[in-house]
């Protein structure tokens, strides 16, 4: 079959022949329509992701949508390497698959999916989210954050917040739902007061982090308290992703001066059932009314020089 290839980690794959998968008796084969180029697709191919096996060669992609033998369409996850999606064929197992309903195209259904889940199983499976409460998401501008904006206000959040460095983006976020947005395009007093100022007038019951590093140190400055008169406060802080850096320095004295609790959301803080069912929710909310997903579609054999390409605010979905 063709598909796209991994063979090293320091380059982006090539256009290629690969063995096909050959599904054992719990498996499912499926014929790729549709694979997106999601974050952890990118980082699992460039060996950066925790859930990379090291070993190569391997087909990329942790997600897509296809045909079953029976002709059914379906949203799938893979489950063995060294197959993933961008490829011609697939295999998957029956519970990680999903019927998909007639309104929601292929492509809309690859680029969506896994970036709407991260914030979906975050809120509703990690912060225990109810409706009401007020949400803050660091790293809102973009695909993933903006679906965060539109996931947390579907779900009935009472107040959003957005933050962000893209001024345009953060226009976006404004206009899919977010209440008020905060510039990361500051320095780190005036942003911390920011910071500060939203945190106790929208009173942030969930923060949704798709940064880490620097955005996340200052943010984490702001929740801790001064003094010993303030009311306690409990914030599920969710993190998600650590574009902006792998690590941060916590203070002992933020977890002991405030009501702040830290959960992590992916790949093995949530199961893998967990994480289907978030998916199954979300997908059923997208079909009742879609959310917003600016998308591209491209031909996979196009891999190798659409890989590192960066158009801001699109999410690109491959083609076999």
């Amino acid at each position: 079959m063709n598909a796209a290839l991994v063979e090293a980690f320091d380059r982006p794959p090539r256009y290629a022949t690969f063995a096909d998968p050959i599904p054992t008796e719990k498996e499912l084969l499926v014929e790729v329509t549709a694979a997106a180029l999601h974050v952890i697709v990118r980082v699992l191919a460039n060996g950066t992701h925790y859930g990379s096996t090291g070993v190569l060669p391997f087909v990329p992609g942790v997600d897509g949508v296809g045909r079953l033998p029976d002709g059914s369409r379906v949203y799938f996850g893979v489950t063995r390497p060294p197959y993933g999606t961008f490829a011609e064929r697939a295999v998957t197992e029956s519970w990680m698959t999903l019927p998909l309903p007639d309104s929601l195209d292929d492509v809309t259904v690859a680029a969506m999916m896994n970036p709407g889940m991260s914030s979906w199983a975050a809120l509703t499976g990690r912060a225990k989210f109810v409706a009401s409460e007020s949400v803050l998401i660091l790293g809102a501008t973009g695909i993933s954050g903006h679906l965060a904006v539109q996931v947390a206000r579907r779900l009935g959040a009472k107040r959003v917040i957005a933050v962000g460095r893209n001024p345009e983006a953060l226009h976006q976020a404004a206009a899919l739902g977010a209440d008020a947005t905060i510039s990361l395009e500051q320095d780190p007093a005036a942003l911390i007061e920011a910071y500060r100022k939203h945190l106790s007038e929208s009173k942030i019951d969930v923060i949704l982090d798709y940064l880490w590093g620097a955005p996340a140190e200052s943010l984490l400055a702001a929740v801790a308290q001064k003094g010993f008169a303030h009311a306690s406060h409990r914030i599920r802080y969710v993190q998600i992703g650590s574009v902006a850096g792998p690590t941060v320095s916590l203070p002992a004295a933020t977890l002991r001066s405030s009501g702040l609790e830290l959960l992590g959301s992916g790949f093995g803080s949530a199961s893998l059932q967990e994480i289907m069912k978030a998916v199954g929710e979300f997908l059923q909310a997208a079909a009742k009314l879609p959310f917003q997903v600016p998308t591209k579609a491209v031909s996979l054999r196009d891999v190798e020089t659409l890989w590192n390409s960066h158009d801001k605010g699109v999410r690109l979905v491959f083609q076999p």
